[in-house]
């Protein structure tokens, strides 16, 4: 006699016990004002989160309507998300903390402006500051070449995948730009890539390298049109399905190839070693700034604290004790 297989019921997901709360119709207006202005998804999408938490925590103490927002109960929510522990008993990041009241303050401003507040209670309120954070590990160019090298197989997909390593390391793309690029945004005899709709929803145009070219041209050639299929848009890069990559699996392929190397990270590195070599080889930060696409300088300065090249020849030109 076969043993029936016991199922187990999924449980219910628990109601928000705030879904009730009038603030709740604010935020989705101001999330719908957030697109409607031109800010991408992903913004919409952070603030909708970081909101939906505060209201969660501001129904606990029976806030449900605008007047209730004063500068002393965003401080209160500051101090609760600066003592909060995760479960593996963990405070939050400062930059976690910061992603949660950045929107807040921003709701605070769109309250403002749609007259449901007559002054912005968050105009005072003192963000936590955030530590410069070094990249984890920048690869050396021997290195670089050691990951590169590991697409070298003959078959259609390591001719992508080797595509996609070059056109990473060449230009300093960020994951998604790269994902989002079409055919018609690469010119090989131009020696040139145009990122469409960047972070903060900036065009720029960043230089392609003869190297990462020339693979870019094979693959359209010999891979390319064995990979199309009815839900190609143009993109430039296909998955062995002939779709635009996703962004986790662009991700975890790119990993196994670091991995491999005995690298950690993932599509980031091919960032911070573009920048990072460029440095060591004399490059300008402004001209690094631009290729990077950072709206402000500070951020492209991190990628001096790990340019080790320059410094290791002034140091050993300079020390005595060298």
């Amino acid at each position: 006699m076969l043993r029936q297989k016991r199922i187990t019921p999924i449980p219910k997901a628990r109601a928000d016990p705030s879904r009730d709360n009038p603030l709740h119709e604010l935020k989705a207006a101001f999330v719908e004002w957030t697109v409607a202005i031109g800010l991408s998804p992903l913004t919409a999408s952070i603030r909708k989160s970081a909101l939906e938490n505060f209201i969660r925590w501001c129904h606990e103490r029976q806030v449900c309507v605008p007047a209730d927002i004063t500068r002393d109960l965003l401080e209160s929510y500051q101090a609760h998300l600066a003592s909060y522990r995760k479960a593996d008993g963990e405070p939050l990041e400062p930059s976690t903390q910061a992603t949660r009241l950045n929107p807040l303050k921003a709701f605070c401003k769109w309250l403002v402006r749609k007259r449901h507040l007559t002054c912005d209670p968050s105009l005072e309120l003192v963000l936590p500051k955030l530590p410069l954070r070094l990249p984890r590990r920048v690869p050396t160019v021997d290195e670089m070449k050691r990951v590169i090298a590991g697409a070298s197989a003959a078959s259609p997909q390591a001719l992508r995948d080797r595509a996609i390593m070059e056109t990473l390391y060449s230009t300093g793309l960020r994951r998604m730009e790269l994902v989002r690029l079409r055919l018609h945004d690469v010119s090989l005899e131009g020696g040139a890539v145009v990122v469409r709709s960047g972070k903060g929803r900036r065009d720029r145009i960043v230089p392609l390298g003869s190297r990462a070219a020339a693979t870019i041209e094979r693959y359209l050639r010999e891979v390319r049109p064995l990979l199309q299929s009815g839900l190609d848009r143009g993109e430039l890069f296909l998955t062995d399905y002939g779709e635009p990559f996703r962004r986790n699996r662009l991700g975890d392929r790119m990993h196994r190839y670091a991995a491999r190397a005995g690298l950690p990270g993932a599509c980031h590195i091919f960032r911070h070693a573009c920048a990072t070599h460029m440095l060591d080889n004399g490059a300008d930060i402004r001209f690094i700034q631009a290729i990077l696409g950072h709206a402000d300088l500070s951020t492209t300065q991190i990628y001096t604290h790990v340019s080790i090249g320059k410094l290791r020849e002034v140091h050993a030109a300079t020390h005595p004790a060298r």
